[in-house]
């Protein structure tokens, strides 16, 4: 178990530095390439730290685990929604933007929902390779969608940048933002910060979930129970971490972004792989964890668009981190 410990403790250093990196070289990339950065963190960001769930998804659907394929996701994604936001809120109150009220959130919820159905009512507790392919061809939507709002952001930027330009005395063109650009580090840099970083975050997340199961473990907790907790929370710990990380830098759309588009991404791109590969079978108690989903999902887009400031508060924060707390405990006394 020492070694276990240690190796722990190197994992949580690994999460924590790469997190860093990953954020830093991402908003400096999105500033260079004129991208918001919410659409970086809805995009590279959050396909970056949902690595783990694809994993450990992927890996339980190829070994004939689907339970841990699924119990893996809603746990993530309930984790990442009232955990994550909540604590990121307790650190800084988070802006929330006109674009992931308009969009994302709403359709996270809309994903939500159409997964209950597809569980519990098109096929049954199971779901098949049919609602899979659908699931995937969602994702293909999504990202189409992200990339047009990425394009019109883009054209945005460039044109509010554009009026920032001035002629100085000299008669020379100078921008507003020439000194701040002067300041960035030159774009291969932060390819390789952003890439260094993801390494650390998947690595030591996955040093994190491994040897926290084996203490659990060698603690007496059941494996079912590691897989409902340790492993679902183990594998949200880049997004954790990302998001922390985002807020403390003021990265508000980095940190908001990130879990929205794992959550989402989580939901068509890994359980719909996973259920390709293997159609998932459910049980009647994953109903509750479901509606456990689409509850996380309708609290936050609640807070998000009923907001006086457009912005999380830490009372809310509190709120969703003692929702989790509270869902944590029925997991535990259920199991």
């Amino acid at each position: 178990m020492f070694l276990d410990i240690v190796l722990l403790i190197i994992g949580m250093v690994l999460l924590v530095k790469g997190a860093d990196f990953f954020v830093s070289g991402s908003s400096c990339i999105a500033r260079a390439m004129k991208i918001p950065p919410l659409v970086i963190g809805l995009t590279l960001v959050s396909m970056g730290t949902s690595a783990p769930e694809a994993s450990v998804s992927i890996n339980g659907a190829i070994n004939g685990m689907n339970d841990m394929s699924l119990g893996n996701v809603i746990g993530s994604n309930v984790f990442n929604t009232l955990f994550i936001i909540g604590i990121s809120s307790l650190i800084v109150p988070l802006a929330i933007g006109k674009d992931i009220k308009k969009y994302d959130m709403p359709i996270m919820v809309l994903i939500y929902g159409i997964l209950i159905v597809f569980s519990f009512l098109i096929t049954p507790f199971e779901i098949g390779r049919s609602e899979a392919i659908i699931m995937l061809a969602a994702f293909v939507g999504y990202t189409a969608l992200l990339v047009v709002r990425a394009n019109r952001e883009r054209k945005a930027v460039l044109a509010e940048s554009g009026k920032g330009s001035h002629i100085n005395g000299n008669g020379q063109l100078n921008n507003a933002n020439e000194k701040q650009d002067k300041k960035e580090k030159p774009i291969w840099l932060n390819i390789i910060f952003a890439i260094g970083g993801l390494a650390g975050i998947i690595l030591g997340g996955d040093m994190v979930v491994d040897n926290a199961a084996d203490i659990a473990t060698a603690l007496g907790m059941s494996e079912k129970l590691v897989g409902l907790t340790i492993v679902a929370v183990g594998t949200s710990l880049p997004e954790l971490v990302t998001s922390v990380v985002a807020s403390i830098k003021k990265e508000n759309d980095i940190a908001l972004g990130n879990v929205i588009g794992s959550n989402i991404f989580n939901v068509i791109l890994i359980l719909g792989l996973s259920a390709t590969i293997a159609p998932i079978s459910l049980h009647f108690s994953e109903l509750v964890d479901m509606a456990a989903l689409f509850v996380s999902g309708i609290l936050i887009t609640a807070i998000a668009l009923f907001s006086k400031k457009a912005k999380t508060t830490r009372s809310q924060g509190a709120f969703l981190v003692l929702t989790y707390i509270g869902y944590l405990v029925y997991i535990i006394i259920r199991n």
